[in-house]
């Protein structure tokens, strides 16, 4: 009966095993799922909605081909829609039958000047570009709410050689229980038959009778048992090892993919972290982290090479406002005045503070910090830039130093955003269009200012450097003409709107500018006022002396922490710049009637 047993747990091994290898061989389905696009017309722009690659799940492979140069981009879905909005452009989505569908989207805006052939490449909306010749092969795991753009340069019809390919489920979860199992019946075979075999031999007897005398006989006997003994031990181990071999030899190439998950595929809990929530009428972030990295190096590249040419027009490129006119005044005093400062750096390197705006629409503001990564006795830059429109890219308008003590405030992460401050907002200790004349007061009046209780005074640094400048430059001037002549300052707000982003604490970073202007005018009938020497005034006044005075503006660019109304928190500096504005001779006195 041992030996049935034995040859049924043989035939259920064989059954497991080749259940087990049938998942993998003749079961085994195709490792993927292609499905080509096909468009209508040639147009010059494609674009492939997000709902199309998760028309199934895991990464899709988006393969694009064509004779010469390529492109692709990806982006939010508002994005690309509104950077074709004033286009006729193919769509790709997923339709009803599980199937890509293509449809031509009509224009939803007038058409603009610079609608014919407009190039994709470079735009700041993209999160992530790509150019390649011939062929462009990326993988991709598209999030919710993104899409991507094929094109060649926005003249050519975009390309229609295009495929999707998904991967399809391979996993044979059943094939490691199926070995597992056989292996358990195929040494109960194993073992079944020995016992079997040592059944049937001891039914036979023995096998023949040692000899007669009792010393002999029991010698014998005894080395009759010790054989036995040792040739059953050998014969069960070569036995059990090609079981043992069998079992592991169909084992070593199992994988996760080759058991179920027990329990739900359950994952460790993490660990719980403070983190910023979405309120449920939150605007997206406009910018990530990678997107706002690329858009300040290439602010960067872009006003370093204007700074080396002295060149407005490349400047214009990504500055704009208080930043650009500072650039302006600054080049061409370069131009004449070897040994003139150049204006403030944008540094290189990945942004240590992002803040983007949430928001749909367009004008964009966004706040950045950027560092020296190689040189940290260079002070960080902060800024604020713009984007206009979704065709314009950021332009930087306040741009300053980070002050070395400054404490940035708590705000929100990258993918949050933050919401546009309106400049009379009554929510803020201070409404954005009013920080500028108030700090104007206190610049001119100090702690007798109305203003000097909502400000932290004490740890301004550029408070202590304004004071310092004006005190050596009286000083100096009363050296030679205190009797024939006398200095005056004043400041006032600058004409430039302000920018202010919320931060998580209700507060908001506010920049602004202010006017400071420096006058010297003659009080004898006789005196001359003198600025031979100072090569700024010379070259701005076209003189280099005056009869009636002269009037220098220098222009602040400030950034601000402003706390919530009722905060114990006081307004502080951030960030700061002067630079000289401009300087013009004062009219001749009106006589008296």
């Amino acid at each position: 009966m041992r030996f049935v047993w034995a040859v049924l747990a043989f035939v259920l091994a064989a059954a497991s095993f080749g259940a087990g290898l049938a998942q993998r061989t003749v079961f085994l389905g195709p490792d993927s799922a292609e499905q080509s696009v096909s468009v209508d017309e040639d147009l010059p722009y494609l674009v492939i909605d997000g709902d199309a690659f998760a028309l199934r799940p895991g990464a899709q492979t988006l393969t694009v081909r064509g004779d010469g140069p390529l492109y692709t981009a990806y982006g939010r879905t508002s994005d690309v829609e509104a950077w074709l909005s004033d286009q006729r452009y193919s769509r790709v989505s997923a339709g009803d039958d599980d199937q890509l569908e293509t449809d031509v989207v009509e224009p939803s805006v007038e058409p603009g000047e610079a609608t014919e052939g407009r190039n994709p490449a470079g735009s700041d909306l993209w999160i992530e570009e790509q150019t390649a010749e011939d062929e462009i092969v990326r993988r991709d795991q598209l999030p919710e709410g993104m899409s991507m753009l094929v094109a060649v340069d926005g003249t050519q019809p975009a390309p229609s050689d295009i495929s999707i390919v998904w991967p399809l489920d391979r996993r044979t979860p059943w094939f490691g229980p199926l070995m597992v199992l056989g292996g358990i019946f195929l040494a109960a075979g194993l073992v079944l038959y020995i016992l079997a075999l040592r059944q049937a031999r001891r039914r036979r007897g023995p096998i023949r009778k040692g000899p007669s005398g009792p010393a002999a006989g029991d010698e014998a006997a005894s080395k009759g048992v010790i054989s036995r003994s040792r040739r059953g031990k050998g014969r069960r181990a070569l036995l059990a090892i090609p079981a043992l071999g069998v079992s592991t030899a169909l084992l070593a190439g199992c994988t996760a993919d080759d058991w179920p998950e027990f329990g739900g595929g359950q994952t460790p809990t993490p660990t719980p972290t403070a983190t910023a929530t979405a309120a449920p009428d939150q605007k997206p972030s406009t910018l990530t982290q990678a997107q706002a990295d690329r858009i300040v190096n290439e602010i960067s590249d872009t006003v370093a090479r204007a700074d080396a040419d002295l060149d407005d027009e490349i400047a214009a490129q990504r500055l704009s406002g208080l930043a650009l006119q500072a650039r302006e005044v600054n080049y061409r005093l370069r131009r004449e005045i070897e040994d003139h400062p150049a204006a403030v750096s944008i540094p290189q390197g990945p942004a240590s503070v992002v803040l983007p705006q949430a928001a749909e629409g367009w004008p964009r503001t966004a706040l950045v910090i950027v560092a020296d990564p190689d040189d940290a006795t260079v002070a960080p830059s902060i800024l604020s830039m713009t984007q206009a429109d979704p065709w314009s890219r950021y332009r930087v308008s306040y741009l300053a130093n980070l002050e070395a003590a400054a404490e940035t405030p708590q705000l929100a992460p990258v993918w949050l955003g933050a919401a546009l401050v309106a400049p009379d907002s009554p929510f803020l200790a201070l409404a954005p269009d009013q920080v500028a004349t108030a700090y104007a007061d206190i610049i001119g009046k100090g702690d007798e200012s109305e203003y000097a209780d909502l400000f932290d005074i004490e740890g301004d640094g550029f408070l202590t450097a304004v004071a310092e400048k004006r005190k050596a430059t009286i000083d100096a001037f009363n050296e030679t003409g205190a009797e024939t002549g006398r200095i005056e300052y004043a400041q006032r707000a600058n004409e430039a709107p302000p920018t202010a982003l919320a931060t998580l604490d209700s507060g908001a970073i506010v920049s602004v500018g202010v006017d400071e202007t420096e006058t010297v005018r003659p009080t004898d009938e006789d005196a001359v006022i003198r600025f031979e020497d100072d090569a700024a005034l010379a070259l701005l006044t076209g003189e280099k002396e005056s009869a009636t005075g002269v009037e220098t503006t220098y222009t602040d660019q400030l950034f601000f922490f402003v706390p919530a109304q009722g905060s114990d928190e006081k307004v502080r500096l951030l960030g700061y710049t002067s630079a000289i504005q401009g300087a013009e001779l004062l009219p001749e006195p009106e006589a008296d009637e």
